[in-house]
């Protein structure tokens, strides 16, 4: 058995990159535009958004197809980049980076409820692991297995509801806090919320789907080889003398 490698870590690379947003470069030209070249926090605030919007549009050139993340990502990066230059208060700006992760939290939310749960592009990958076996189980777990299909659903759910819940606490840090706390404290507040959504996910639904998988796959191969040994049987069977 042969596993595609490069396309599995590929896949894995475009499902994440576009949820990640780019944390390290945007704080960190915020406080070069800022303490570094002397600019306003609201023109550092802005221009400290380019970044993400152009590496969001970029990669959904060149890949030539966009997924539902990379989709809403875009849409919530330009929308976001252009309130930098609009909007005239930074508190303001700092709440508008946590819309991107309410808008990506409703949306997943919105996909379950049409029965189209938009993290199985970001989860598949990781259980299928580019082979073709597993492909199958999966989709045949898909077609015939209520429980594995609600663990598709569960697996949203939480990443849906974990995103909605960070909105929530970097609004109210927006509000309450000093800009420039939660500049860093923002990027803190992503990095919890995306491990809470592993964790939580990964309990509840990428585990239990993973063990089914495995699982599946076992009871594929068992009956392939039946059905080999089936064949075999037909084939090494004398053939019928007919009577004269």
């Amino acid at each position: 058995m042969t596993t595609n490698t490069v396309p599995q870590l590929q896949s894995k690379k475009n499902t994440f990159a576009p949820l990640i947003m780019d944390v390290a470069v945007p704080v960190g030209s915020y406080y070069l535009f800022k303490d570094g070249l002397g600019m306003s926090t609201l023109l550092a605030l802005g221009l400290s958004s380019v970044v993400p919007a152009v590496r969001t549009a970029t990669s959904a050139v060149r890949e030539r197809t966009v997924n539902a993340f990379a989709a809403l990502i875009l849409f919530v990066n330009l929308v976001g980049l252009l309130l930098s230059f609009v909007a005239g208060d930074p508190r303001l700006m700092l709440a508008k980076d946590s819309g991107v992760s309410s808008a990506i939290g409703i949306g997943i939310l919105v996909s379950v409820a049409l029965g189209k749960p938009m993290m199985t592009a970001a989860v598949k990958p990781w259980l299928v692991k580019g082979d073709a076996e597993r492909e199958a189980a999966w989709e045949r777990l898909l077609a015939g297995s209520p429980a594995f299909r609600r663990a598709e659903r569960v697996f949203s759910v939480v990443w849906g509801v974990v995103l909605l819940g960070e909105c929530v606490v970097r609004v109210v840090g927006a509000y309450t806090l000093p800009v420039d706390t939660m500049v860093w404290l923002g990027s803190v507040i992503l990095a919890v919320a995306m491990g809470l959504g592993f964790f939580v996910g990964g309990a509840l639904a990428a585990g239990p789907m993973a063990r089914m998988l495995t699982t599946e796959v076992k009871a594929g191969a068992r009956t392939f080889a039946a059905e080999a040994e089936a064949g075999e049987a037909r084939t090494a069977a004398p053939a019928p003398v007919l009577a004269r």
